[in-house]
């Protein structure tokens, strides 16, 4: 008798408002550029929202990711089973029981859950989400190049005060899918000049980061590498194999996906999803390769959550994983922040190594009342991933040393402080550099990327049985590089039987970037003002934030990382 009138009280709170609260206030809501309303929802349409439980256990989550990744530790390389994961983090019997309590009141049922049980995927109508969250009012939006339809409230949510304990947030109510990054860049001017190349391909890559036609998958290991795909757009198989007819005469490789998690779609490759397959696959030769593709349309409420929540499904997964998406850390909220930074430590422990684009903004600028900032992006500020940043060749057509691409994301993060395995370093560069914007412009104790980089632009591809130049396709494609030699390493590891890189980021620092071509010319744009005339951070020898340690030098590297 006692739950029952705790249920109703629940339910109640559901239908008054009050005794309730909003687990993300901070959340920015604006309609992002190039997106436009289309009018209320119908009552009756249905949609997915996503519950983030509360897990346990984060203190002890934390301290494992760092035994298991640094190689000082007697517990490196022995990483945690998706099931050990599930075990430790898994919500509290009584989280578990008030929220689905609570749910079955309003009338929701048809839910889903993760194996370790700290998401909840719902499917319930408007109506019924209205009622669930008192204040969100669903509109259907249409936006990005691809005309992509979703449903969002433009107001916040609420939840019980009961659900405090128990609910981190709730996804799919304010979140757009990120739009494409390709960006137009000024053609190179450089007069007189007989080139050795016209852009990059896999034989440019292949040249200047010292890989030999040996430098290949076996084709016999267990290994894997996937890249994870956020805008609706596909690649296709046909323009996959000819990139390789064109451009893998010279290396043994793969010329198809060997698993496509979600729907590829039947409509035009998009040139990302087409530049991060065939640059994966190529740099990471001869191994099984996997493709996350965002859901159809009308589907997928927030790609990246579903990403995290795959993750958390699956016991079998590649070892590493390459991804382009970022948003502005102060366009999030400080709930959900917090959350995707505890879903990467999960895949941390496993021995997952993960890959992120730095952006593509540079320094990043906005305004704080008032006065200008740099704008740091996430999850590339997280401190659990890896973090790539760009460069370009001094002399655009031949393949010389690299300096800094302009656009290249770095800086500061302003919610995560400073890692332990950073503080070396990135005290050595802000004792050292010359060049360094006024202190009020980034958070000096915060959590600095990237931490490597590699060639981001002049890329040749296939996309729609075209051969796309670098006239026209201006956009990073550094992580997906990076990405396939890491998987190279991981190919010689495990056929020496010894476990995979996992997380990287202790090893590289503790390594000071051994194996890696120090960048130590340019910078990278900023604020347009008079204070900093549009720069940013500069290069330097050594790590700084805005190349990390430098680029691959493959033997080097391998050499570097191979054992223990």
């Amino acid at each position: 008798m006692g739950l029952q009138a705790c249920l109703l009280g629940l339910f109640a709170l559901i239908l008054s408002g009050k005794c309730s609260y909003s687990p993300e206030p901070d959340q920015q809501r604006t309609l992002p550029s190039g997106w436009v309303s289309l009018g209320r929802a119908d009552p009756e349409e249905e949609l997915s929202l996503t519950f983030a439980l509360r897990q346990q256990n984060l203190e002890r989550l934390s301290e494992l990711v760092q035994v298991v990744s640094d190689p000082s530790s007697p517990q490196y390389g022995k990483y945690l089973t998706l099931d050990h994961v599930a075990d430790l983090v898994r919500p509290s019997p009584l989280t578990l029981h008030t929220v689905q309590k609570w749910l079955l009141a309003a009338g929701v049922r048809n839910c889903r859950s993760v194996i370790t049980q700290d998401f909840l995927t719902c499917w319930l109508s408007i109506r019924q989400a209205e009622l669930l969250l008192p204040g969100a009012e669903f509109h259907h939006y249409m936006g990005g190049p691809a005309e992509t339809h979703v449903v969002r409230s433009p107001h916040p949510y609420q939840l019980p005060q009961a659900l405090a304990p128990h609910v981190d947030f709730v996804g799919g109510l304010h979140r757009f899918p990120p739009t494409s990054s390709l960006r137009q860049r000024p053609e190179p001017q450089v007069a007189g000049t007989i080139g050795i190349h016209l852009g990059v391909t896999p034989n440019v890559i292949r040249k200047r980061y010292n890989l030999t036609a040996q430098d290949v998958g076996s084709g016999t290991s267990n290994n894997s590498q996937a890249c994870a795909q956020f805008l609706e757009q596909y690649f296709r198989d046909s323009d996959l194999a000819e990139f390789m007819r064109l451009f893998g005469g010279n290396f043994a490789h793969q010329a198809s996906v060997a698993r496509v998690v979600g729907q590829q779609g039947r409509g035009r490759a998009g040139i990302e999803a087409s530049l991060d397959v065939q640059y994966l696959m190529s740099a990471g030769a001869n191994i099984s390769t996997w493709v996350y593709s965002s859901p159809g349309r009308h589907e997928g409420q927030e790609p990246f959550l579903q990403w995290l929540m795959l993750l958390s499904n699956e016991s079998t997964l590649p070892h590493v994983h390459t991804v382009s998406y970022g948003d502005d850390e102060d366009s999030l909220s400080s709930a959900y922040i917090q959350r995707v930074n505890t879903e990467l430590m999960k895949a941390a422990t496993r021995g997952l190594t993960l890959l992120f684009a730095s952006g593509d903004s540079g320094a990043g600028c906005w305004s704080v009342s008032g006065r200008h900032q740099f704008r740091p992006s996430f999850p590339a500020s997280s401190p659990y991933v890896t973090t790539v940043g760009g460069t370009s060749f001094q002399n655009p057509f031949r393949i010389t040393n690299e300096i800094v691409d302009y656009i290249s994301g770095g800086g500061f993060s302003n919610v995560f402080p400073r890692p332990s395995y950073q503080e070396e370093a990135v005290a050595k560069f802000l004792n050292s550099s010359p060049h360094l914007p006024p202190s009020s412009y980034f958070n000096a104790s915060g959590r600095a990327y990237p931490d490597v980089a590699a060639l981001s632009d002049g890329y040749w591809v296939v996309s729609n049985s075209h051969l796309v130049s670098r006239t026209q396709l201006l956009r990073d494609a550094s992580t997906p590089v990076f990405g396939g030699l890491l998987s190279l390493i991981n190919e010689h590891r495990i056929l020496s039987g010894r476990p995979p890189l996992g997380f990287l980021n202790p090893r590289l620092y503790q390594q000071h970037g051994a194996g890696l071509f120090d960048v130590t010319h340019g910078c990278h744009e900023s604020c347009l003002n008079e204070e900093v005339e549009g720069q940013g951070f500069c290069s330097g020898p050594g790590w700084d934030p805005v190349t990390g340690w430098g680029t691959p030098n493959f033997p080097a590297l391998l050499k570097s990382l191979l054992n223990p």
